[in-house]
């Protein structure tokens, strides 16, 4: 009789003598097959909306400064200390083509986005997989301990080289005057560049903290600090403060200008600095845990938490701290500007006719209600982010248990709309007071201080409409909650570039945010804020039956 042995389960992920290295990588490809499947929608749509509004945003350029004269005054007002700092770096404006002004205005911007997406990318596919529990379930299979990472890094690098290639291809094609192949093919570089620095940058957070809200918060931090370092270094003396910064390095390619590459070498090694820290990290702590230990908490509760809405204030309150000092310094950045809007706009036609339309005959009021149109779209993401939180809590399994006990589902929701809208009303309050601050520094007017504390207060009740419809999809169409997103986007492309580019009146009207008077160069209107907060109340009763009437869906 031969004897005959079956090895027990488990023992192909086990790594064999010598190849260690390699069983640390097993199942990566089918890990990257599969983040890409899982974002097939998201992606492409990020990718979509970066390279259509880089082209747009250079068409408008054409036509905005389309003599000599008109970019020569563009020159003459980006010059100044806060022009440079919303910009990028003063050697633009010596030559200051079309594709000079593409670098100079829009590459610090799009930087922030593209990182935004990378660091989206590898926490979702890595700290996200770990706090819900499906890594520890695909690593007790043949799953190397590095390939959920390996993985998600290049999902990441992957969709900043398709971004890199679509907009060198797109500007390219574009044919406009200071706009060539070569500085388009840097211009797209320079993406990759800063989205491959931020995602290795994620690699790192992921493992510190446990928790995928915390390792995605540290590395918006970290974008929100190089991008300060880089306002600071072109706007004033210290210009050395920007060579601190991945962002500085982009912008110090001088793209369309000298098309210098050598600063993304910088980029390149700080990636895979970050990245194989990373990996060594992820040696050095077990699956769902973080290199920081959790801070043990009270020994008693306070009674707050035994509420939904303590509760929900308590899982909220980093985020609510996260975009409330950024709106107040984002407020305080346009606020910065208000003192020279005249001469900033007083030769660009289409801007002009914009801020006719707004009716304000004082240039500083017409100019701040039109950019509290981009602050109010940042903080309508901070209300669909705190929206949708319990349909994360619902598919994580967390909800079950809770709604198990004598809590109703439609307080456990309630305690999350209500911190959604009430805190999203105080961000609008932190966002209007640092414009208001700062543009009363700015313009010697201390009356804009109360002004502009109104204007953003007045767009509180399109805010509720926002939650009002995450909510509806969320109790209704749990697995579409994610379209809920497309308030913010749409109010910023409409509502900001939309009278820019001149884009029809009825789509403005579309969104509950067109129809909230622009203060202060409109006059006060309350019914439409009326109105807004029946439909933003109706909606919301309207969530909580949907969700009250099905099942929860847990993954």
């Amino acid at each position: 009789m031969t004897a005959t042995s079956t090895a027990p389960a488990g023992s192909a992920a086990r790594p064999r003598p010598g190849t260690g290295r390699t069983d640390a990588l097993a199942g990566t490809g089918t890990l990257i097959r599969f983040a890409l499947r899982r974002d097939r929608v998201r992606l492409p749509v990020w990718i979509a909306a970066l390279v259509l509004g880089t082209l747009s945003t250079a068409d408008s350029f054409a036509e905005l400064y389309s003599g000599p004269e008109d970019r020569a005054n563009a020159v003459e007002t980006m010059s100044s200390p806060a022009g440079l700092a919303m910009t990028g770096p003063r050697h633009y404006l010596d030559d200051y083509t079309f594709g000079a002004m593409l670098g100079h205005q829009m590459l610090g911007f799009t930087a922030v986005l593209v990182g935004l997406m990378s660091v989206q990318v590898v926490t979702r596919h890595t700290r996200a997989e770990e706090e819900t529990g499906r890594a520890e379930l695909l690593r007790s299979t043949v799953v190397g301990r590095h390939a959920h990472l390996a993985a998600a890094l290049a999902v990441a690098l992957l969709a900043d080289l398709v971004l890199a290639l679509l907009l060198a291809l797109g500007l390219t094609g574009l044919d406009i005057e200071g706009i060539d192949a070569s500085g388009s093919l840097l211009y797209g570089a320079c993406h990759a560049a800063i989205g491959l620095v931020l995602a290795a940058v994620a690699a790192v957070t992921v493992q510190v903290t446990a928790h995928a809200r915390g390792a995605t918060g540290m590395a918006l931090a970290v974008i929100g600090a190089a991008y300060v370092l880089r306002a600071a270094g072109d706007s004033g003396p210290a210009g050395a403060l920007s060579w601190l910064s991945p962002i500085g390095w982009t912008q110090r390619t001088y793209v369309y200008v000298d098309d210098d590459w050598w600063p993304l070498l910088l980029c390149l090694a700080l990636a895979v600095a970050c990245a194989a820290a990373g990996f060594a990290l992820s040696t050095r702590r077990d699956v769902g845990a973080g290199l920081r230990a959790e801070r043990l908490g009270s020994a008693h509760a306070s009674a707050a938490l035994g509420t939904p809405l303590g509760s929900a204030l308590r899982l909220h309150r980093g985020m609510f701290a996260g975009f409330g000092t950024g709106l107040f310094l984002m407020g305080a950045m346009y606020g910065s500007l208000l003192g020279q809007a005249d001469d900033m706009l007083k030769d660009v036609d289409q801007v002009q006719e914009a801020l006719e339309r707004l009716g304000g005959a004082d240039m500083a009021e017409s100019f701040a209600a039109m950019v509290m149109v981009v602050v109010t779209a940042v903080a309508a993401v901070y209300v669909v982010m705190t929206a949708l939180r319990p349909r994360t809590e619902e598919t994580a399994g967390r909800a079950e248990p809770l709604l198990a006990t004598a809590l109703s589902r439609g307080r456990w929701v309630g305690g999350h709309l209500a911190v959604a809208m009430g805190c999203g009303t105080l961000v609008l309050l932190l966002a209007g007071a640092g414009m208001g601050l700062a543009g009363a520094a700015s313009t010697g007017d201390a009356a804009l201080l109360p002004e502009l504390i109104g204007a953003a207060l007045a767009y509180a009740p399109a805010l509720w409409v926002t939650a009002g419809v995450a909510t509806v999809l969320f109790g209704w169409f749990p697995r579409a909650s994610a379209a809920a997103w497309a308030v913010p986007a749409y109010v910023f492309v409409v509502g900001y570039l939309g009278p820019i580019l001149r884009f029809p009146d009825w789509l403005n009207n579309l969104s509950p945010f067109g129809h909230v008077p622009r203060l202060p160069a409109a006059d006060m209107e309350w019914t439409p804020l009326l109105v807004l907060t029946l439909v933003a109340a109706g909606l919301v009763w309207l969530g909580l039956a949907g969700f009250g009437r099905r099942d929860l869906e847990t993954k």
